[in-house]
Protein backbone atom coordinates (compact mmCIF):
# COMPACT_ATOMS: atom_id res chain seq x y z
CA UNK A 1 0.00 0.00 0.00
CA UNK A 2 2.96 2.36 0.69
CA UNK A 3 4.76 1.77 -2.59
CA UNK A 4 1.12 2.19 -3.84
CA UNK A 5 0.47 5.76 -2.24
CA UNK A 6 4.27 6.92 -3.31
CA UNK A 7 3.70 6.21 -6.79
CA UNK A 8 0.65 7.53 -7.02
CA UNK A 9 2.06 10.77 -5.79
CA UNK A 10 4.84 10.60 -8.19
CA UNK A 11 2.25 10.24 -11.29
CA UNK A 12 0.32 13.07 -10.03
CA UNK A 13 2.99 15.08 -9.70
CA UNK A 14 5.19 14.35 -13.61
CA UNK A 15 1.30 14.76 -14.64
CA UNK A 16 0.99 17.92 -13.33
CA UNK A 17 4.15 18.96 -14.60
CA UNK A 18 3.05 17.70 -17.93
CA UNK A 19 -0.18 19.45 -17.64
CA UNK A 20 1.20 22.53 -16.77
CA UNK A 21 3.87 22.56 -20.07
CA UNK A 22 1.11 21.44 -22.40
CA UNK A 23 -0.07 25.00 -23.40
CA UNK A 24 3.21 25.01 -24.87
CA UNK A 25 2.75 22.45 -27.63
CA UNK A 26 -0.97 21.44 -26.95
CA UNK A 27 -4.01 23.49 -26.35
CA UNK A 28 -8.23 22.95 -24.92
CA UNK A 29 -9.91 24.65 -27.80
CA UNK A 30 -13.91 24.10 -26.70
CA UNK A 31 -16.44 25.04 -29.68
CA UNK A 32 -19.51 26.28 -28.14
CA UNK A 33 -21.80 28.48 -29.86
CA UNK A 34 -22.07 32.02 -28.00
CA UNK A 35 -19.11 30.79 -25.76
CA UNK A 36 -16.63 33.80 -25.42
CA UNK A 37 -14.19 32.68 -22.85
CA UNK A 38 -13.80 28.55 -23.75
CA UNK A 39 -15.38 27.05 -20.58
CA UNK A 40 -18.56 25.51 -22.61
CA UNK A 41 -20.85 27.49 -19.83
CA UNK A 42 -22.84 30.33 -21.58
CA UNK A 43 -23.67 31.94 -18.17
CA UNK A 44 -21.02 34.22 -17.89
CA UNK A 45 -21.41 37.93 -18.37
CA UNK A 46 -21.62 39.37 -21.92
CA UNK A 47 -22.39 35.70 -23.21
CA UNK A 48 -25.58 34.30 -24.19
CA UNK A 49 -27.17 31.38 -27.01
CA UNK A 50 -26.99 33.20 -30.18
CA UNK A 51 -30.08 33.16 -31.87
CA UNK A 52 -28.44 31.54 -35.37
CA UNK A 53 -28.46 28.36 -32.64
CA UNK A 54 -31.78 28.85 -30.72
CA UNK A 55 -31.66 25.10 -29.62
CA UNK A 56 -27.73 24.17 -28.61
CA UNK A 57 -26.59 22.93 -25.78
CA UNK A 58 -22.39 22.50 -25.06
CA UNK A 59 -20.63 20.65 -22.86
CA UNK A 60 -16.89 19.35 -22.02
CA UNK A 61 -15.44 16.19 -20.61
CA UNK A 62 -11.99 15.43 -20.04
CA UNK A 63 -10.13 11.94 -20.25
CA UNK A 64 -7.76 10.17 -17.89
CA UNK A 65 -7.97 7.71 -15.46
CA UNK A 66 -8.22 8.01 -11.81
CA UNK A 67 -9.48 5.64 -9.12
CA UNK A 68 -12.75 4.26 -7.76
CA UNK A 69 -13.57 2.34 -4.04
CA UNK A 70 -15.68 -1.17 -4.49
CA UNK A 71 -18.37 -1.66 -2.08
CA UNK A 72 -16.14 -4.12 -0.27
CA UNK A 73 -13.98 -1.15 0.55
CA UNK A 74 -11.49 -1.88 -2.79
CA UNK A 75 -9.13 0.67 -4.41
CA UNK A 76 -9.95 0.30 -8.05
CA UNK A 77 -7.68 1.84 -10.85
CA UNK A 78 -9.66 2.80 -13.70
CA UNK A 79 -10.09 5.18 -17.29
CA UNK A 80 -12.49 7.37 -17.45
CA UNK A 81 -14.03 10.83 -18.38
CA UNK A 82 -15.11 13.70 -15.69
CA UNK A 83 -17.01 17.01 -16.18
CA UNK A 84 -15.04 20.35 -17.49
CA UNK A 85 -17.91 22.11 -17.93
CA UNK A 86 -17.85 26.00 -16.82
CA UNK A 87 -13.60 25.11 -16.42
CA UNK A 88 -11.51 27.74 -18.13
CA UNK A 89 -9.85 26.50 -20.78
CA UNK A 90 -6.12 27.21 -18.84
CA UNK A 91 -7.16 25.11 -15.84
CA UNK A 92 -8.93 22.32 -17.58
CA UNK A 93 -5.92 19.83 -17.91
CA UNK A 94 -5.29 20.36 -13.97
CA UNK A 95 -8.96 20.15 -13.61
CA UNK A 96 -9.31 16.68 -15.55
CA UNK A 97 -6.03 14.94 -13.83
CA UNK A 98 -7.06 11.74 -11.91
CA UNK A 99 -10.86 12.79 -11.92
CA UNK A 100 -12.38 9.87 -14.27
CA UNK A 101 -16.01 9.07 -13.28
CA UNK A 102 -17.44 5.87 -13.17
CA UNK A 103 -19.92 5.33 -14.65
CA UNK A 104 -19.14 8.95 -16.66
CA UNK A 105 -21.01 11.58 -16.07
CA UNK A 106 -24.75 11.62 -17.47
CA UNK A 107 -25.84 13.16 -20.81
CA UNK A 108 -29.84 14.61 -20.63
CA UNK A 109 -30.72 15.64 -24.03
CA UNK A 110 -33.98 16.94 -25.97
CA UNK A 111 -34.94 15.87 -29.29
CA UNK A 112 -34.41 19.30 -31.47
CA UNK A 113 -31.23 20.21 -30.15
CA UNK A 114 -27.81 20.77 -31.54
CA UNK A 115 -25.61 18.87 -29.02
CA UNK A 116 -21.67 20.42 -29.39
CA UNK A 117 -19.23 18.00 -26.89
CA UNK A 118 -15.71 18.69 -26.71
CA UNK A 119 -13.55 15.89 -25.26
CA UNK A 120 -10.30 16.82 -24.47
CA UNK A 121 -7.52 14.20 -23.39
CA UNK A 122 -5.50 15.04 -20.16
CA UNK A 123 -3.38 12.29 -20.24
CA UNK A 124 -3.11 9.35 -17.79
CA UNK A 125 -1.43 10.61 -14.19
CA UNK A 126 -0.45 6.91 -12.70
CA UNK A 127 0.66 5.80 -16.25
CA UNK A 128 2.30 8.33 -18.10
CA UNK A 129 3.82 5.46 -20.30
CA UNK A 130 0.87 4.90 -21.97
CA UNK A 131 0.03 7.19 -24.88
CA UNK A 132 -3.89 6.24 -25.52
CA UNK A 133 -6.33 8.30 -27.77
CA UNK A 134 -9.34 8.61 -26.75
CA UNK A 135 -12.85 9.44 -28.56
CA UNK A 136 -16.58 9.30 -27.57
CA UNK A 137 -18.48 6.94 -29.56
CA UNK A 138 -22.62 8.08 -29.10
CA UNK A 139 -23.89 4.32 -28.91
CA UNK A 140 -26.91 3.70 -31.03
CA UNK A 141 -27.15 7.41 -32.22
CA UNK A 142 -28.26 7.71 -36.23
CA UNK A 143 -24.77 10.07 -36.87
CA UNK A 144 -24.59 12.18 -40.16
CA UNK A 145 -21.19 12.17 -40.49
CA UNK A 146 -18.83 9.42 -39.19
CA UNK A 147 -16.25 11.71 -38.58
CA UNK A 148 -17.98 12.21 -35.30
CA UNK A 149 -18.93 8.68 -34.52
CA UNK A 150 -15.89 7.62 -32.53
CA UNK A 151 -14.82 4.22 -34.06
CA UNK A 152 -11.34 5.20 -34.42
CA UNK A 153 -11.13 3.07 -38.07
CA UNK A 154 -13.36 5.70 -39.43
CA UNK A 155 -13.25 8.65 -37.32
CA UNK A 156 -11.05 11.14 -35.46
CA UNK A 157 -9.98 10.27 -32.04
CA UNK A 158 -8.20 12.49 -29.52
CA UNK A 159 -4.19 12.50 -28.68
CA UNK A 160 -3.08 13.60 -25.29
CA UNK A 161 -3.11 17.17 -25.21
CA UNK A 162 -5.43 17.84 -27.63
CA UNK A 163 -9.24 18.73 -27.73
CA UNK A 164 -11.79 17.36 -30.42
CA UNK A 165 -15.89 19.24 -30.46
CA UNK A 166 -18.43 16.80 -31.34
CA UNK A 167 -21.43 17.52 -32.91
CA UNK A 168 -24.64 15.86 -33.01
CA UNK A 169 -28.06 17.34 -34.60
CA UNK A 170 -30.27 15.51 -32.08
CA UNK A 171 -33.09 13.69 -34.00
CA UNK A 172 -34.18 10.70 -32.40
CA UNK A 173 -35.34 10.19 -28.52
CA UNK A 174 -34.80 7.27 -26.27
CA UNK A 175 -32.31 5.25 -24.16
CA UNK A 176 -28.32 5.61 -25.52
CA UNK A 177 -25.27 5.37 -23.66
CA UNK A 178 -21.99 6.78 -24.50
CA UNK A 179 -18.68 5.25 -24.01
CA UNK A 180 -14.70 5.38 -25.63
CA UNK A 181 -14.03 3.26 -29.11
CA UNK A 182 -10.47 3.14 -28.56
CA UNK A 183 -9.01 0.09 -27.69
CA UNK A 184 -12.73 -0.62 -26.96
CA UNK A 185 -12.58 -4.07 -24.72
CA UNK A 186 -9.61 -2.50 -22.16
CA UNK A 187 -10.97 1.10 -22.27
CA UNK A 188 -14.68 0.11 -21.53
CA UNK A 189 -13.95 -2.48 -19.19
CA UNK A 190 -11.27 -0.09 -17.35
CA UNK A 191 -14.22 2.31 -16.93
CA UNK A 192 -14.83 4.88 -19.88
CA UNK A 193 -18.82 4.66 -20.13
CA UNK A 194 -21.86 6.59 -19.04
CA UNK A 195 -25.56 7.22 -19.69
CA UNK A 196 -27.15 9.19 -22.20
CA UNK A 197 -30.73 9.98 -22.73
CA UNK A 198 -32.76 12.20 -25.12
CA UNK A 199 -36.34 13.00 -24.74
CA UNK A 200 -38.87 13.68 -27.26
CA UNK A 201 -40.34 16.66 -28.28
CA UNK A 202 -44.14 15.29 -27.44
CA UNK A 203 -42.73 16.50 -23.72
CA UNK A 204 -43.49 20.34 -24.92
CA UNK A 205 -47.02 20.19 -26.43
CA UNK A 206 -49.58 22.88 -25.10
CA UNK A 207 -51.15 22.06 -21.94
CA UNK A 208 -54.84 20.98 -23.47
CA UNK A 209 -53.34 18.52 -26.84
CA UNK A 210 -55.17 15.82 -27.29
CA UNK A 211 -53.16 12.29 -27.52
CA UNK A 212 -55.66 9.77 -29.53
CA UNK A 213 -57.62 10.52 -26.19
CA UNK A 214 -54.96 11.12 -24.16
CA UNK A 215 -55.28 15.11 -22.65
CA UNK A 216 -51.73 16.61 -22.54
CA UNK A 217 -51.05 18.39 -19.37
CA UNK A 218 -48.52 20.57 -17.59
CA UNK A 219 -45.66 18.30 -16.69
CA UNK A 220 -46.43 15.34 -18.58
CA UNK A 221 -43.64 14.03 -19.74
CA UNK A 222 -43.33 10.64 -22.05
CA UNK A 223 -40.38 8.12 -23.31
CA UNK A 224 -41.45 8.51 -27.02
CA UNK A 225 -43.52 10.66 -29.37
CA UNK A 226 -46.49 7.88 -29.05
CA UNK A 227 -49.27 10.11 -30.27
CA UNK A 228 -51.49 8.41 -28.17
CA UNK A 229 -49.98 9.33 -24.12
CA UNK A 230 -49.44 5.72 -23.89
CA UNK A 231 -45.52 6.00 -22.59
CA UNK A 232 -46.18 8.96 -19.96
CA UNK A 233 -44.15 8.71 -17.08
CA UNK A 234 -43.86 10.72 -13.88
CA UNK A 235 -40.34 9.63 -12.66
CA UNK A 236 -37.26 8.99 -14.65
CA UNK A 237 -33.61 6.88 -13.67
CA UNK A 238 -30.87 5.78 -15.43
CA UNK A 239 -29.61 2.80 -14.54
CA UNK A 240 -27.01 1.68 -16.62
CA UNK A 241 -25.69 -2.17 -15.55
CA UNK A 242 -21.87 -2.74 -15.30
CA UNK A 243 -19.16 -4.77 -14.06
CA UNK A 244 -15.30 -4.67 -13.15
CA UNK A 245 -12.60 -7.21 -13.59
CA UNK A 246 -10.19 -6.51 -10.24
CA UNK A 247 -7.02 -8.53 -11.55
CA UNK A 248 -7.25 -7.04 -14.94
CA UNK A 249 -7.74 -3.31 -13.31
CA UNK A 250 -5.05 -4.41 -11.03
CA UNK A 251 -2.74 -5.20 -14.29
CA UNK A 252 -3.02 -2.15 -15.80
CA UNK A 253 -2.22 -0.14 -12.58
CA UNK A 254 0.68 -2.41 -11.91
CA UNK A 255 2.09 -2.04 -15.65
CA UNK A 256 1.25 -6.02 -16.65
CA UNK A 257 0.27 -7.70 -19.26
CA UNK A 258 -3.69 -7.37 -19.89
CA UNK A 259 -5.52 -10.69 -19.22
CA UNK A 260 -8.12 -10.22 -22.09
CA UNK A 261 -8.63 -13.83 -22.14
CA UNK A 262 -8.83 -14.69 -19.02
CA UNK A 263 -11.24 -11.21 -17.90
CA UNK A 264 -13.95 -12.67 -15.91
CA UNK A 265 -15.73 -9.82 -13.82
CA UNK A 266 -16.43 -10.07 -9.70
CA UNK A 267 -17.94 -6.56 -9.31
CA UNK A 268 -21.22 -6.40 -10.46
CA UNK A 269 -22.63 -2.59 -10.30
CA UNK A 270 -25.36 -0.51 -11.00
CA UNK A 271 -24.19 2.95 -12.29
CA UNK A 272 -21.02 2.05 -11.21
CA UNK A 273 -22.11 0.67 -7.24
CA UNK A 274 -22.13 -2.92 -5.66
CA UNK A 275 -24.99 -2.99 -2.87
CA UNK A 276 -25.17 -1.21 -0.45
CA UNK A 277 -23.50 1.62 -2.17
CA UNK A 278 -26.05 1.36 -4.59
CA UNK A 279 -28.99 3.30 -1.69
CA UNK A 280 -26.51 6.07 -1.03
CA UNK A 281 -28.57 8.91 -2.41
CA UNK A 282 -25.49 11.32 -2.80
CA UNK A 283 -22.30 11.05 -4.08
CA UNK A 284 -19.74 8.53 -2.67
CA UNK A 285 -16.81 9.39 -0.60
CA UNK A 286 -13.65 9.91 -2.75
CA UNK A 287 -11.23 7.10 -2.43
CA UNK A 288 -8.70 7.20 -0.39
CA UNK A 289 -5.71 9.25 -0.70
CA UNK A 290 -7.06 10.90 -4.02
CA UNK A 291 -7.16 14.11 -3.53
CA UNK A 292 -10.67 14.65 -2.15
CA UNK A 293 -11.77 14.30 -6.03
CA UNK A 294 -14.92 12.38 -6.18
CA UNK A 295 -15.26 9.59 -9.06
CA UNK A 296 -18.77 7.90 -7.93
CA UNK A 297 -21.30 10.43 -8.33
CA UNK A 298 -24.34 9.04 -9.74
CA UNK A 299 -26.32 7.75 -7.06
CA UNK A 300 -28.29 4.49 -8.05
CA UNK A 301 -31.47 4.60 -5.27
CA UNK A 302 -34.92 4.85 -6.89
CA UNK A 303 -37.62 6.81 -5.27
CA UNK A 304 -41.26 7.59 -6.47
CA UNK A 305 -44.69 8.11 -4.67
CA UNK A 306 -46.99 5.67 -4.73
CA UNK A 307 -49.51 6.12 -7.92
CA UNK A 308 -46.60 7.41 -9.80
CA UNK A 309 -45.01 6.09 -13.29
CA UNK A 310 -41.34 5.26 -13.22
CA UNK A 311 -39.14 5.47 -15.99
CA UNK A 312 -36.32 3.15 -16.06
CA UNK A 313 -33.89 3.67 -18.47
CA UNK A 314 -31.90 0.80 -18.36
CA UNK A 315 -29.20 -0.02 -20.18
CA UNK A 316 -25.92 -2.51 -20.92
CA UNK A 317 -22.34 -1.73 -21.05
CA UNK A 318 -20.47 -4.60 -19.88
CA UNK A 319 -17.87 -5.80 -23.03
CA UNK A 320 -18.23 -9.55 -20.22
CA UNK A 321 -21.47 -10.33 -19.93
CA UNK A 322 -25.21 -9.72 -20.58
CA UNK A 323 -27.21 -9.35 -17.38
CA UNK A 324 -31.27 -9.95 -16.09
CA UNK A 325 -32.69 -7.66 -13.51
CA UNK A 326 -36.11 -7.76 -11.97
CA UNK A 327 -38.02 -5.35 -9.65
CA UNK A 328 -39.45 -7.76 -7.01
CA UNK A 329 -43.35 -7.32 -5.87
CA UNK A 330 -43.56 -4.22 -9.06
CA UNK A 331 -45.18 -4.53 -12.46
CA UNK A 332 -42.53 -3.90 -15.42
CA UNK A 333 -43.84 -2.69 -18.82
CA UNK A 334 -41.08 -2.65 -21.81
CA UNK A 335 -41.77 0.44 -24.29
CA UNK A 336 -38.95 0.65 -25.90
CA UNK A 337 -35.65 -1.34 -27.00
CA UNK A 338 -32.76 -0.25 -28.33
CA UNK A 339 -33.74 3.88 -28.07
CA UNK A 340 -36.78 2.85 -30.47
CA UNK A 341 -40.18 2.68 -29.03
CA UNK A 342 -41.92 -0.82 -29.39
CA UNK A 343 -44.34 -0.43 -32.15
CA UNK A 344 -44.60 -2.74 -35.62
CA UNK A 345 -44.62 -1.13 -39.12
CA UNK A 346 -48.21 -0.54 -39.31
CA UNK A 347 -47.94 1.59 -35.62
CA UNK A 348 -48.99 -1.96 -33.46
CA UNK A 349 -48.47 -1.13 -30.24
CA UNK A 350 -45.97 -3.84 -29.26
CA UNK A 351 -45.57 -2.80 -25.51
CA UNK A 352 -44.89 -5.40 -23.24
CA UNK A 353 -45.24 -6.94 -19.19
CA UNK A 354 -42.74 -8.46 -17.95
CA UNK A 355 -41.20 -9.97 -14.57
CA UNK A 356 -37.51 -9.43 -16.01
CA UNK A 357 -35.25 -7.74 -18.67
CA UNK A 358 -32.52 -9.27 -19.65
CA UNK A 359 -29.57 -6.87 -21.63
CA UNK A 360 -26.90 -7.97 -23.71
CA UNK A 361 -23.89 -5.58 -24.06
CA UNK A 362 -24.75 -2.34 -25.99
CA UNK A 363 -28.12 -3.24 -25.30
CA UNK A 364 -31.45 -0.74 -23.70
CA UNK A 365 -34.38 -0.88 -22.78
CA UNK A 366 -37.21 1.26 -21.24
CA UNK A 367 -38.94 0.28 -18.62
CA UNK A 368 -42.47 1.81 -16.74
CA UNK A 369 -43.36 0.53 -13.40
CA UNK A 370 -46.95 1.88 -12.90
CA UNK A 371 -47.58 2.34 -8.96
CA UNK A 372 -50.96 2.64 -8.82
CA UNK A 373 -52.25 0.51 -6.30
CA UNK A 374 -48.91 -0.52 -5.06
CA UNK A 375 -48.23 0.07 -1.54
CA UNK A 376 -45.51 1.88 -0.17
CA UNK A 377 -42.13 0.32 1.08
CA UNK A 378 -39.11 -0.86 -0.16
CA UNK A 379 -38.52 -3.04 -3.15
CA UNK A 380 -35.71 -4.33 -5.13
CA UNK A 381 -34.10 -4.06 -8.11
CA UNK A 382 -31.75 -6.72 -8.75
CA UNK A 383 -29.86 -9.15 -11.25
CA UNK A 384 -31.71 -12.86 -10.66
CA UNK A 385 -27.58 -13.86 -12.32
CA UNK A 386 -27.49 -15.00 -8.36
CA UNK A 387 -23.56 -15.07 -8.78
CA UNK A 388 -23.50 -11.50 -9.34
CA UNK A 389 -24.69 -10.45 -6.11
CA UNK A 390 -21.64 -10.34 -4.22
CA UNK A 391 -19.09 -8.05 -4.00
CA UNK A 392 -15.92 -9.81 -5.41
CA UNK A 393 -15.68 -12.40 -2.59
CA UNK A 394 -18.09 -10.31 -0.65
CA UNK A 395 -21.66 -12.17 0.11
CA UNK A 396 -25.52 -10.21 -0.31
CA UNK A 397 -24.05 -7.37 -2.76
CA UNK A 398 -23.74 -6.26 -5.81
CA UNK A 399 -26.05 -5.29 -8.70
CA UNK A 400 -28.53 -4.59 -6.54
CA UNK A 401 -30.59 -1.30 -5.69
CA UNK A 402 -33.89 -0.65 -3.77
CA UNK A 403 -36.96 1.23 -5.15
CA UNK A 404 -38.62 2.95 -2.64
CA UNK A 405 -42.28 3.84 -3.15
CA UNK A 406 -43.15 6.84 -0.65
Amino acid sequence: MKALKLRKHLGLLVALAWGLALPAYGAVFVQCPGDLNGDADRLDAGEAIPAARPNSVCMHLSAGDGFVTMADGYLQYIFGFSDLTGTPPDQAVAAGLLAANFPAPTIALKQGQEFYLTLTNVAMAMRPDLFDAHSVHFHGFPNAAPVFDGVPEASITIKEGSSFTYYYNIVEPGTFMYHCHVEATEHMQMGMLGNLYVAPKQNDLAPGSNLAGHIHQAGHKYVYNDGDGSTRYDVEVAIQLGSFDPAFHDASMNVQPLPFAEMKDRYAMINGRGYPDTVNPGPLAPPADNGGIESQKVSALVTATAGQKLLLRLSNLSVTNLFTVTALGLPMKVVGQGAHILRGPGGANLYYDTGSVTLGGGEAADVIIDTAGIGPGTYFLYTTNLNYLSNNTEDYGGMMTEIVIQ
